[in-house]
């Protein structure tokens, strides 16, 4: 009797136990999930947040060039259009020069006009708005650039594109600021499922055990990371600096 009053204690004991691990593994489920979903949305917000002072700054880059080349270009050529025709009660042939200088200028302004179109902006791509820098550099004299290609290009997510952008426009700012580089390449390369981008300046370089915190390296890593990219940076004082970016995609 008593080995019976054990085995229903213990089914009793049973019953009580199994509905009380349900509640609480359903608790630590609930718990994990709502924590994970707080992750997600803090990531996302991280994301966005990022993504808007990128785009910020992408707008803040442009301008700066954009002043650059209206006072070092157009400022030049407007100038010696006017030289010229202060010249011409003296030489009547400076008119046409002058003429000449005049639409060089304008078309100076049509390039400007057409990069700094926000439209036109938002709707390159990423090869589009790569080649419309490097044009701007070759119109300022600021160096000499070579663009390749190589694959076959593929959609990217426009805010991924946007990232990667803020990222390269980076390195080409401290190249162009700080490297006292003469050449500046650049070389896409689309694989099935990866882009690789990489750019490389012959400047004077820099130790970036020492200076990798220092003119915005440390947020190209974070803005990398923050799309799932490997950014690698090699640099050797005197010998210059290559960025390589690679980002895997899902198809």
């Amino acid at each position: 009797m008593f080995q019976e009053g054990d085995k229903l204690l213990f089914i009793v004991g049973i019953m009580i136990l199994i509905p009380f691990s349900m509640v609480l593994l359903f608790v630590i489920f609930n718990n994990r999930k709502n924590k994970l979903i707080h992750q997600q949305m803090e990531e996302k917000k991280k994301f966005e947040t990022e993504l808007a002072e990128s785009q910020i700054e992408i707008r803040e880059e442009t301008l700066r060039n954009i002043s650059w080349e209206l006072h070092d270009n157009i400022g030049q050529l407007l100038t010696l259009a006017k030289i010229q025709l202060q010249n011409s009660n003296k030489d009547p042939g400076k008119i046409d020069e002058s003429v000449q200088i005049l639409g060089d200028a304008l078309r100076e302004l049509r390039a400007l006009s057409k990069s700094v179109n926000p439209e036109s902006l938002k709707n390159m791509n990423l090869l589009e708005a790569i080649n419309n820098e490097i044009e701007r550099f070759e119109r300022m004299n600021f160096i000499k650039t070579e663009f390749e290609i190589s694959g076959s290009p593929f959609e990217i997510p426009q805010k991924e594109e946007i990232i990667i952008f803020r990222i390269l426009q980076e390195f080409f700012a401290n190249t162009i600021r700080h490297s006292r580089a003469t050449e500046l390449r650049i070389k896409v390369i689309y694989k099935m499922d990866e882009l690789e981008i990489h750019t490389y300046d012959n400047g004077i370089g820099f130790n970036p055990k020492v200076d990798f915190n220092g003119i915005g390296l440390k947020n190209m890593s974070t803005r990398a990371a923050l799309i799932g990219a490997k950014l690698y940076l090699n640099s050797t004082p005197n010998k210059g600096t290559e960025l390589v970016i690679k980002k895997f995609f899902k198809k």
